[in-house]
């Protein structure tokens, strides 16, 4: 009986260890960096809410710790500007105006004109011309969660930019295909506000990607409220609601996605919201939000050091200038001077075993151990 019952204690110890495995593997996100890129596609006065969705976002991911460096803003129309604006250099996105999110510390991207389904496309895809700054560049890798939000006017897969083009549900899905194919991306959290959002990521077909939208097919997407002094509405519904819940997420948070989707109600939204989960390989109960909004770091430790692999690179001249004085001329001697610089490649050493393995492979020895002594 003894027997028996150390196999049985044996057996439960070695499930619990794969078990605990499982679910951190499915659990983990496997990212190192984050990325945002808010799009506001509309232009003009009366569109005032859509550049509102659009900082309120901006505003939320980079109090949960996404730097500018990391985020690409775009904005096709500067309505802090417009002569209409009775409170200038301001963007309020409620009629209290308790929160200016224009601020003193805004960075725009790609503004007015510069706001284009070419340049949309390119700035994914990283197919941008050599000149292009950094501050519009997505330099995301395969370790780079992407946060992607846009809004405007849109319809039956399409979405439009400054009334002057659409981009369609067959662009985006090409745009993430080559995303996906080049690794520029770990995960992706797609989420829009217009009218008949959910149709924009129903051609999507890469993996790892989950996506949302605020209304279905042949449904119209909702502004919240209007600030009568302003004369025009300042949110959205459905981002306002989303920034609701996000208002009580901080950097520590362990609110999940799965938490912010239970929060949607078509009452309040005016709306059926939709969420796509099937490309995606997590459970979303198991996804934080810091994962997606946040620039929360999971920090590597090893006990082995790294060994730096020594790259000798390409001799680089330096020219050393010294100037003679010779009454009234002046000789320049140029002097060749040679030298090395070295640049290190940081290689992983990659362990034979995970350590999950070896903890197993211990407790099958020692319960080994202990079924041979008392046999």
């Amino acid at each position: 009986m003894a027997k028996w019952g150390l196999v049985t204690l044996l057996f439960l110890l070695i499930t619990c260890a794969l078990s605990n495995e499982v679910e951190e593997f499915f659990s983990s996100s496997g990212h190192t960096n984050n990325w945002a890129v808010l799009v506001c596609t509309s232009r003009f006065w009366f569109n005032y809410r859509h550049v509102a969705n659009t900082l309120s976002m901006y505003r939320t991911v980079k109090r949960l710790g996404i730097p500018d460096s990391n985020i690409i803003l775009m904005l096709a129309d500067d309505v802090s500007c417009n002569p209409r604006n009775k409170y200038p250099a301001t963007v309020y996105n409620n009629a209290n105006r308790f929160l200016d999110l224009y601020g003193d510390n805004v960075e725009v991207d790609y503004r007015g004109y510069e706001v284009t389904v070419e340049n949309f496309i390119r700035m994914l895809t990283g197919r941008v011309s050599p000149d292009t700054p950094r501050s519009k560049r997505l330099l995301s890798d395969d370790r780079s969660n992407v946060f992607v939000y846009m809004t405007g006017h849109g319809g039956d897969e399409f979405l439009k930019f400054q009334d002057a083009e659409e981009i369609s549900a067959y662009d985006l899905a090409d745009a993430f295909k080559q995303m996906s194919e080049k690794k520029r991306y770990n995960e992706i959290f797609f989420m829009i506000d217009t009218c008949q959002a959910n149709t924009m990521y129903s051609k999507i077909n890469s993996t790892n990607i989950l996506a949302t939208g605020s209304s279905r097919l042949d449904e119209s997407s909702y502004s919240h409220h209007t600030d009568y002094d302003i004369g025009v509405a300042v949110i959205d519904s459905f981002t306002y609601y989303n920034l609701e819940f996000l208002e009580n997420v901080d950097m520590t948070s362990n609110k999940t996605l799965q938490d912010l989707f239970d929060t949607y109600d078509p009452a309040k939204i005016a709306s059926h919201p939709g969420i796509r989960s099937d490309l995606f390989h997590r459970p979303l109960d198991k996804v934080k939000v810091t994962d997606f909004f946040g620039n929360v770091q999971n920090v590597e430790l090893t006990k082995n050091r790294y060994p730096l692999a020594e790259e000798e690179a390409e001799t680089i001249p330096e020219a050393l200038i010294s100037v003679v004085s010779n009454n009234s001329s002046s000789t320049i001697v140029h002097k060749e001077h040679r030298h090395r610089y070295h640049s290190f490649l940081v290689e992983k050493v990659q362990q034979d075993l995970p350590k999950s393995v070896l903890g197993v492979l211990s407790t099958v020895a020692i319960g080994y151990i202990v079924l041979s002594t008392i046999m």
